[in-house]
């Protein structure tokens, strides 16, 4: 009874978690409009992405946006992480605090508090560098984050072991640390490129008039939900879907070779 009640639990969960996604992938097939009365089986609606001009602009630019900010937020995060990994006292816990608002901070009062910011230095020429700036900001505490706790895991000895037989300190982070935290820094680029195609709030009051696709789908709803946001949305999903089973899979692999060496 016990088993049957948690299984029934589980089910209900991911039912409501799921069943929005899925609804939306079969109404994203959808020839008619409104888009909630299913009328037809159609791929118009994926085809109509890919002939509007204005919406592959958004999404290469968001694409863009997400690939540069993830890789800046890599490399910062990874030195704030070693910058507070290497603090003592009351300077680790202040700086480990500090490095969290950005995350605690609700979206409306950063996307504000960085557009007075960027009027400030730029005028009124807000565009792409601001918003890359802007996703840069809120995305490298998710790459410290994810970086802090391999560094601690990690053995500091073989760090030093490193340097006695005769490696520059460079030397030895890229041959010993980097490998050690990798998996931490493609964690939190995998997070912050996810954070930086879904952000809207943030991008909305530091674009001007750069727009990326949630700007653009949030301006295109003054006509109403049209049918390609539908089939946009599950595409980014099963693509995002696709890369999370590639990197589990790959995940699963490496972590039954490194058993299997063990033995």
């Amino acid at each position: 009874m016990k088993k049957a009640f948690s299984y029934g639990y589980l089910g209900l969960v991911f039912l409501f978690l799921y069943l929005p996604i899925a609804l939306m992938i079969f109404f994203s097939f959808n020839s008619n409009t409104p888009v909630t009365v299913f009328e037809g089986f159609t791929f118009d609606n994926y085809l109509e992405i890919f002939d509007n001009e204005e919406l592959m602009e958004s999404l290469w630019n968001t694409l863009i946006i997400a690939a540069l900010s993830g890789v800046i937020s890599c490399v910062l995060g990874t030195l704030g992480a070693m910058a507070v990994y290497n603090m003592k006292g009351w300077k680790k816990k202040i700086y480990s605090n500090v490095s969290n608002l950005p995350i605690i901070n609700p979206e409306i009062v950063t996307g504000i508090s960085l557009m007075m910011l960027f009027v400030f230095i730029f005028g009124n020429n807000l565009g792409m560098l601001t918003v890359l700036l802007a996703h840069v900001v809120f995305n490298t505490p998710y790459v410290l984050l994810n970086v802090l706790p391999r560094l601690r895991k990690m053995n500091v000895n073989m760090y030093e072991a490193a340097l006695d037989l005769g490696y520059r300190p460079t030397q030895a982070f890229f041959k010993v640390v980097l490998p050690e935290i990798f998996p931490g820094i493609f964690a939190g680029f995998l997070i912050a490129f996810t954070y930086s195609i879904d952000d809207f709030v943030i991008s909305y009051f530091t674009g001007g008039t750069f727009q990326t696709l949630s700007v653009y789908i949030n301006n295109s709803l003054k006509k109403g939900v049209q049918p390609w946001m539908l089939a946009m949305s599950g595409m980014i999903f099963i693509i995002v879907l696709l890369i999370l089973l590639v990197v589990n899979i790959r995940d699963a692999k490496l972590e039954k070779a490194k058993a299997n060496k063990k033995y």
